[in-house]
């Protein structure tokens, strides 16, 4: 079989296709963050207040890097993290006011993005894929 003909290249393939669409867009605006930051902002506005194992777990991303972005993205004025009751070493991590406006601001542009995304996809094909995915994921975790 062929790799192209292979699901879970297909899968990667649109990911890192829809990535690279993004990461112009976002180039393109001046917006200064890279898609995984903008990724990780969204969980933690999502989910006011995780640790950042908690935050790892949830973007699918390792504790290292979860560091470096988190580093960057208080850099930039959008999260800051507040000591958690009763645990020196752990950080809750919350977005500031700056990062709020910045989501808001650059919301419409994302929904934009989804939109593109799955246009000409009717409602039924993309409860399908939706439901399809889950399978997979659920099948290989």
């Amino acid at each position: 079989m062929k790799i192209e003909n292979v699901t879970l290249f297909q899968i990667d393939k649109t990911s890192k296709i829809s990535k690279l669409y993004s990461q112009r867009e976002f180039d393109r605006l001046g917006m200064g963050i890279t898609v995984e930051q903008w990724i990780l902002l969204k969980i933690i506005e999502e989910n006011d207040g995780l640790t950042q194992k908690e935050l790892a777990n949830k973007s699918l991303r390792d504790p290292a890097s979860i560091t470096r972005t988190l580093d960057l993205l208080n850099k930039k004025g959008f999260v800051e993290r507040k000591p958690v009751e009763d645990n020196r070493r752990q950080y809750s991590i919350c977005l500031t006011k700056k990062g709020e406006s910045f989501i808001d601001k650059y919301m419409p542009l994302i929904n934009s993005h989804r939109a593109k995304s799955i246009d000409g996809i009717s409602q039924d094909d993309l409860n399908t894929l939706n439901r399809l995915l889950e399978k997979i994921q659920k099948n290989m975790g």
